[in-house]
C-alpha cells in the first residue's frame, strides 16, 4: 500500500441527502469509503480527500450563467465534510473549483491549502496506483479518473463507494463504461 493512495472525491454535506445538490443515496458512499481509508492509512498508505469549494460567485451556479444550483460554497456548513467521514490523521485536503472561472470537476484541478496539486502531492510520496470513490459519478469523479488515468496512474474505481447525480437516468453507468474504456479497473471496497 505504500505507492497507493485512495482519493475520496466531494463527500461533503450539501451532495447527500438534505443538501443543496443531493446525490440519491450519497451518504451510502462513506460506510465503504471509511472501511478502506482506515486500511490505507493503517498500511502507511495516503489518503486525500477532495472538496468542492466555490466562491459565492462562479459561474459555476445558475443564477451566473451555470447548471448548479448554490452549493458547497467555501466555509459554510454544506462545503463541509460529512460528519460520519472518517478521515484518518494525516489525509491531505485538495479543494477544487476556487475561482469564479473555475468548475473544478477534477480533483487534478484543485490544490492544497499551500499549493501543490494532487498530481505534485501523490508524485512527491511515490504513488503510482489510485483507489477511487466518492461523489459524484458522473461529474467529479468520472473527471477525477480520467484525469488520473491521463497522468499515468494505475486505477481501481471502488463501484460500491460511488452514486450518482444521473440527471438522465443512464449517465453513471455510462460515466462507468467510459472509465472502465480509459482503463480504470472496477473493484468491491471489500477487494482492497
Amino acid at each position: 500500500m505504500q505507492d497507493a493512495a485512495l482519493l475520496i472525491v466531494d463527500v461533503q454535506n450539501d451532495f447527500c441527502p438534505g443538501g443543496a445538490l443531493a446525490v440519491p443515496e450519497g451518504d451510502a458512499v462513506i460506510p465503504p469509503l471509511n472501511a478502506v481509508a482506515a486500511k490505507v492509512a493503517q498500511a502507511g498508505g495516503l489518503v486525500v480527500a477532495s472538496r468542492d469549494w466555490h466562491p459565492r460567485t462562479t459561474r459555476h451556479f445558475a443564477e451566473f450563467g451555470g447548471r448548479w444550483p448554490v452549493h458547497c460554497v467555501q466555509n459554510t456548513p454544506g462545503a463541509e465534510f460529512h460528519p460520519q467521514l472518517q478521515l484518518p490523521e494525516g489525509t491531505v485536503i485538495i479543494s477544487k473549483g476556487t475561482s469564479e472561472e473555475d468548475d473544478g470537476y477534477s480533483a487534478f484541478e484543485g490544490r492544497t491549502d499551500d499549493g501543490k496539486t494532487l498530481h505534485e502531492v501523490l508524485s512527491e510520496r511515490g504513488i503510482r496506483r489510485l483507489l477511487v470513490g466518492g461523489l459524484a459519478t458522473d461529474y467529479c469523479v468520472r473527471a477525477s479518473v480520467l484525469d488520473a488515468l491521463k497522468h499515468g496512474y494505475e486505477v481501481y474505481l471502488l463501484t460500491d463507494a460511488i452514486r450518482g447525480v444521473n440527471l438522465q437516468p443512464d449517465d453513471s453507468a455510462k460515466a462507468i463504461a467510459e472509465m472502465e474504456a480509459a482503463g480504470a479497473r472496477l473493484i468491491d471496497s471489500t477487494q482492497v
